[in-house]
């Protein structure tokens, strides 16, 4: 419910806001399903979700991302450790010498929606209406923080066993790096606080209203649902009627023909391939590294990393994430195009398509025919 310029989330709005943070994963991001659970459980206590728009952010106020990190099919067996979450965020703290003030998300997409809203819920801290990814990415560099100047460290890392590792690094990039070798030796998941940031820091790098998009989204697709319309159809209005249109296409109709995936580094990765149906002929390919980044149809790009590439069932436009890709399931292909402030060419160099080492300039989503 959004009233005021404000966000409210109640418990009966959880189902559609991951559902939508499940698209805005395009594939990645981890199973919000438990992380709504959890956030429930939050609620039936009778914790408040404070979500603050990012208009009102004070500048000098103290905001910290918390996340898991991880590859999507370990998060499916390792359920989050909310006290994880907090021993990591308390670490922060220390290091800056104040208390944190407002959480964010670090992406939209999948489960890091919800961890925030569950620790600042249990903590009494706002979650601001924004996120560095408008997404889910593979990678924690790959925000817009740390595109337009915010330095990543320090990253704590923490598990459920009480372990806690702070990485210190020299760039963004070597903080991925450190981070994703403890957390693979943490098992493959594990939690984190990182890139501490001043309000005015926030407001100048994050994308604003992520949050109330994924609600939205969720509830399109639930209404189209319901009302026996086509949820992309919907969807495609939605977006077109945004402060800053969106481009939303169907890019394949089709069946999975084949999945190829392994948990590699760290990261979920392979390819899923269909065939189509209805008036969709050929085969179309995506290539995954926990999230979708590349599609192809016949052997041509049809849409790529940053634009959004999520599979949803046929018949329901429910998201289907990487890990529960399966042989024989029908589903719809839909590309969504980034905001702007994700197309710069220094953001591009961060989380375009030769970021993911893909041999090819980006083409904007709209452009590509």
């Amino acid at each position: 419910m959004v009233n005021s310029g404000r966000l409210t989330l109640r418990q009966e709005d959880l189902q559609d806001f991951v559902r939508g943070a499940a698209f805005l994963g395009t594939g990645g991001g981890g199973d919000p399903y438990v992380g709504r659970l959890i956030l429930q459980q939050e609620m039936a206590k009778g914790a408040e979700v404070r979500i603050l728009p990012l208009a009102d952010l004070a500048d000098d106020a103290l905001v910290v991302p918390v996340a898991m990190m991880g590859a999507p099919t370990v998060m499916t067996e390792k359920v989050p450790s909310i006290e994880a979450l907090q021993r990591a965020l308390d670490e922060v703290a220390r290091g800056a010498g104040r208390k944190v003030d407002a959480l964010i998300p670090l992406e939209i997409g999948g489960i890091n929606s919800t961890m925030p809203l569950v620790v600042g819920a249990r903590g009494r801290l706002p979650v601001v209406n924004a996120d560095g990814m408008g997404r889910a990415f593979p990678e924690i560099q790959m925000v817009t923080f740390g595109v337009y100047g915010c330095p990543i460290s320090p990253v704590v890392v923490a598990n459920e066993l009480g372990d806690v590792v702070t990485v210190r690094a020299v760039n963004n990039k070597q903080g991925e790096d450190l981070a994703r070798s403890v957390v693979v030796r943490m098992g493959g998941a594990a939690h984190i606080a990182l890139y501490p940031m001043t309000g005015a820091d926030v407001k100048a790098t994050a994308i604003p209203d992520t949050l109330t998009l994924a609600l939205d989204i969720g509830r399109i697709i639930r209404t189209a649902r319901a009302e026996r319309k086509r949820p992309e159809v919907a969807l495609c209005d939605h977006v077109s009627r945004l402060p800053v249109p969106r481009t939303v296409k169907v890019l394949f109709d089709g069946k999975i023909v084949d999945v190829r995936r392994e948990t590699k580094g760290g990261f979920n990765v392979g390819s899923v391939s269909l065939d189509g149906i209805a008036d969709w002929q050929g085969v179309f390919k995506v290539e995954f590294q926990n999230e979708n980044l590349i599609a192809y149809h016949d052997g041509a790009v049809r849409a790529m990393v940053p634009d959004l590439i999520t599979l949803v069932d046929r018949e329901t436009g429910e998201p289907i994430t990487t890990e529960c890709l399966k042989y024989g399931q029908r589903v719809k292909v839909i590309g969504l195009s980034v905001p702007p402030i994700m197309r710069t060419p220094e953001a591009l160099a961060t989380f375009g398509p030769r970021a993911f080492r893909l041999d090819h300039d980006y083409v904007p989503l709209e452009e590509i025919r």
